[in-house]
């Protein structure tokens, strides 16, 4: 019996020693990342410790869109990149340069639409605006050239007859749409949860139509991977098997096209954790988008 106690005392002793080497072994993953609420799946992956269960360590760096992360994933200084497809990804990718569409990150499924377009309220409130025909000749916020919100833009304009010439664009970071709306720089925006929320709570814009009626299932995001990333096939599929669990955690928070469901107020905690909003009711109150349960892409979007 004494001697069982001892060797039980060693094994313990080995496994604390042991620990903050493990520690150090885990394979790094460096993440490019918007640090939008659109990276909910990933926040959550990472604070549930899915990514530390796959021996993973999440290196992150912030990008203002998913185009800026072309040039460092496919130099293979960005492992994962995690932002909207573009024009700049699909001709890097027609170049021959490896970079891998590996899975859903953001769609506007119906009901779950967390990006709209919105007119800035005084330009509603005077008649400049009725309807969607009413966007020609405005300047309109998008994150980036030739991404997914140019793509809304497109597919809203068509559907009144209008064409991208018959407007202009500036491309700015989603947090600065809500003061180029405040000082009349813009006269409306492509733009994402909660800054869409902020924008209205503000009264300085005012939600004209969503992504999931412009565009439904729309493929706003997607997770990347570069080619070197997608090589190492082991570790990438480790990436996206604690990715998948971080999904479905999210899903279950999802109800009534609101964080109402039965892991809302564990998501709402994490979110505040990660990104700028810190108002729970914000959180509460928002359009939160959709994503595929099985990170499927929608590759016809």
């Amino acid at each position: 019996m004494k001697r069982s106690y001892w060797l039980t005392g060693l094994a313990l002793m080995a496994l604390a020693t042991a620990a903050p080497a493990q520690a150090q072994q885990r394979d790094q993953v460096r993440l490019g990342w918007l640090k939008s609420l659109t990276d909910s799946a990933i926040y959550i992956a990472i604070k549930k410790g899915y990514f530390t269960d796959e021996n993973i360590e999440i290196v992150s760096t912030q990008f203002r869109s998913g185009a800026n992360m072309v040039v460092p994933l496919g130099t293979g200084e960005l492992d994962v990149g995690a932002g909207s497809p573009s024009a700049g990804l699909y001709n890097a990718v027609a170049r021959g340069v490896k970079i891998i569409i590996a899975a859903d990150k953001t769609r506007s499924s119906p009901g779950y639409g967390g990006s709209h377009l919105v007119v800035r309220k005084d330009l509603v409130d005077s008649g400049r605006y009725k309807s969607l025909k009413d966007l020609k000749g405005m300047k309109l916020a998008s994150s980036g050239p030739g991404n997914s919100a140019m793509a809304t833009f497109y597919y809203a304009l068509k559907s009144v007859g209008l064409q991208m010439s018959d407007i202009s664009t500036v491309n700015l970071s989603y947090p600065t749409h809500v003061t180029a709306l405040s000082n009349k720089a813009v006269d409306g925006s492509f733009i994402l949860e909660p800054f869409v929320s902020a924008a209205v709570a503000k009264g300085v814009a005012v939600r004209v139509d969503s992504d999931d009626r412009i565009d439904p299932n729309h493929q706003l995001a997607t997770i990347l991977f570069s080619g070197k990333f997608a090589a190492k096939r082991e570790i990438a599929v480790r990436f996206l098997r604690a990715y998948l669990r971080g999904i479905d955690f999210y899903l279950g928070a999802l109800k009534d096209g609101k964080l109402a469901g039965k892991n809302a107020e564990e998501v709402i905690a994490i979110l505040i954790e990660n990104t700028a909003v810190k108002d729970p009711k914000v959180l509460r109150s928002i359009t939160p988008s959709g994503v595929d349960p099985n990170g499927t892409v929608n590759q016809a979007s």
